[in-house]
């Protein structure tokens, strides 16, 4: 008894686990092209705020806070999709997508500080890939994935390959370590291959107007609360009940904590669950200018647990042991400033050559923390007012001890990251007298499983979407299976929603295809040319 794709009706019901992007594309999906009655659309959130790790929060007075930033670019054809239907934050009449093309029109990236030493810049015309690391790289495009479960990036490259102008920037443009998995690293490669050549000036990589919290997830959100859809807050749901059988596979009951309250919802032959299994940003923990954030562990992870429950229930659930248990492997750290004062932005102005908005990640390669820091166009929040800046930073390698600070930078505040930062660009004389004005602040986060997507894997560790046979229920988000495209993007996400609706319901509409730049010979000789430079 095979799964057929339902016709939804006037009592069809949909719970939503999680209120990432994925959980908000689903339900306008649902919305648009499976014709769901918005306010028979539940999205069930464990935090009191929407967003995942699409997010932004703060105020000039505490400062603010980005734990991350997603990258764009022009092919991502799902996320574009649903943005085109969704009015902007600012402007009802324009809606997200265009907005943010014409805000790129404006600002194009063109990064002329990507890397630097001593707190100078370093030439990136060149890769510096040797032969063999050419021969390498090009080997990894043509080898089946099916001959890479679980193999290390580190078990491809020679060395040398790591010291490369091209390692610094693929790593910490992506967040890539050395004992990442390959076959996230091979299709990252296939799938951005188009901006390989480009890749050393960060182009054709777009950004939104604001963070990604206020450009994307809140018009999102008041599109789908105008129309009826329930969100519900404080409420997490700490298992499901599945009926399991050889030819057919439902979730029948969600068992979930609401304002510690235990709770029941059983679902009837007209109801669906969708769930997103595992986060990047769950357990994170905000510092301040004068305290280390806590590394939390998976105890204190709500969607975490709920996958490990789930798939203790059926092989086809995943693996998420895989992704969650070397938390010192997946973790890193993030920082975001908030100043009052320009001196720091009129200086990387200058030094850089790029006004705010046009460059992106400047890196510290000879920082032991792999420091990177970038400015978005400002104000990059609403509430910004003009006379303040701010900035945001990650280190790849926390646990290394500074080469200013002799502390972790996991062990350190606000403060002293900013003290590490402003030695390897040289500015510490500038700087000192805005840090005892008490004009900048810096709240560090720790995020234990933000790299958590990228460890070694298997073919079957992250379940498909609709598993075979499931009858009402879908898995979302980064850790699904979706052949060909790359997690750690909100193309990813998108994706699985498409994924989700086009293949539980009847909708006439097919999922987007991934772009396929790899097959376009264009780029293919481009990528070469610039491997060789």
């Amino acid at each position: 008894m095979g799964r057929g794709k339902k016709i939804s009706t006037i009592n069809t019901k949909v719970y939503l686990v999680g209120s990432g992007i994925s959980s908000l594309a689903s339900a306008v999906y649902l919305i648009k092209d499976a014709n769901i009655k918005p306010n028979n659309i539940f999205i069930l959130e464990q935090s009191d705020i929407s967003g995942g790790a699409c997010d932004g929060a703060g105020d000039e007075e505490n400062g603010f806070v980005i734990r991350g930033g997603r990258m764009h670019e022009e092919h991502y054809n799902c996320y574009w999709d649903l943005l085109s239907n969704i009015p902007s934050y600012d402007n009802p009449n324009i809606s997200v997508k265009d907005e943010t093309f014409e805000f790129n029109k404006r600002f194009v990236s063109n990064e002329q500080a990507r890397l630097l030493r001593k707190g100078q810049k370093i030439d990136v015309s060149s890769y510096g890939l040797s032969l063999v690391d050419q021969a390498d790289l090009l080997k990894l495009l043509f080898t089946p994935e099916s001959m890479l479960d679980t193999l290390k990036i580190e078990e491809w490259f020679g060395a040398d390959f790591f010291k490369t102008n091209f390692w610094y920037i693929w790593s910490t443009t992506f967040a890539f370590q050395k004992y990442s998995s390959l076959i996230e690293c091979r299709r990252y490669m296939k799938r951005f291959i188009h901006l390989v050549d480009g890749l050393n000036r960060l182009g054709g990589i777009m950004r939104t107007k604001y963070n990604q919290y206020h450009s994307v997830i809140l018009p999102i959100k008041r599109y789908l609360i105008n129309l009826g859809v329930n969100f519900e807050m404080n409420t997490q749901v700490v298992d499901i009940d599945f009926f399991i059988e050889e030819e057919k596979k439902s979730a029948t009951t969600l068992h979930i904590l609401r304002d510690n309250q235990k709770e029941k919802i059983e679902l009837d032959d007209d109801s669906f669950i969708f769930i997103t299994n595992g986060s990047i940003t769950d357990s994170s923990d905000q510092g301040s200018w004068t305290k280390a954030p806590t590394l939390k562990d998976k105890s204190s992870s709500a969607s975490w647990k709920l996958w490990e429950n789930i798939a203790k229930k059926d092989s086809s659930f995943g693996n998420p042991s895989v992704f969650c248990d070397h938390i010192d492997l997946q973790k890193w750290y993030s920082f975001t400033a908030t100043l009052k004062d320009s001196t720091f932005h009129d200086y990387m102005e200058n030094f850089s050559g790029n006004v705010d908005g046009t460059g992106g990640l400047v890196t510290m390669i000879d920082s032991n923390w792999m420091m990177s820091i970038v400015i978005a166009r400002q104000p990059h929040f609403p509430n910004q007012s003009k006379d303040v800046k701010i900035f945001w930073g990650y280190g790849l390698y926390p646990d290394k001890e500074g080469n200013f600070i002799k502390k972790k930078m996991s062990d350190c505040n606000g403060k002293e990251i900013l003290e590490e930062l402003f030695y390897h660009l040289n500015i510490q004389d500038i700087m000192t007298p805005i840090i005892k004005e008490g004009k900048i602040n810096c709240i560090p986060v720790s995020m234990p499983f933000i790299d958590s997507l990228f460890m070694p894997r298997s073919l079957g560790d992250r379940p498909k979407v609709i598993p075979s046979n499931a009858t009402n229920f879908a898995f979302l988000g980064q850790f699904t299976e979706v052949e060909d495209d790359c997690v750690f993007t909100v193309e990813y996400s998108v994706r699985t929603a498409q994924m989700a609706v086009y293949g539980l319901f009847k909708t006439n509409k097919e999922v987007k295809p991934v772009y396929d730049s790899i097959h376009n010979p264009k780029y293919l000789l481009k990528a070469i040319k610039s491997f060789s430079s």
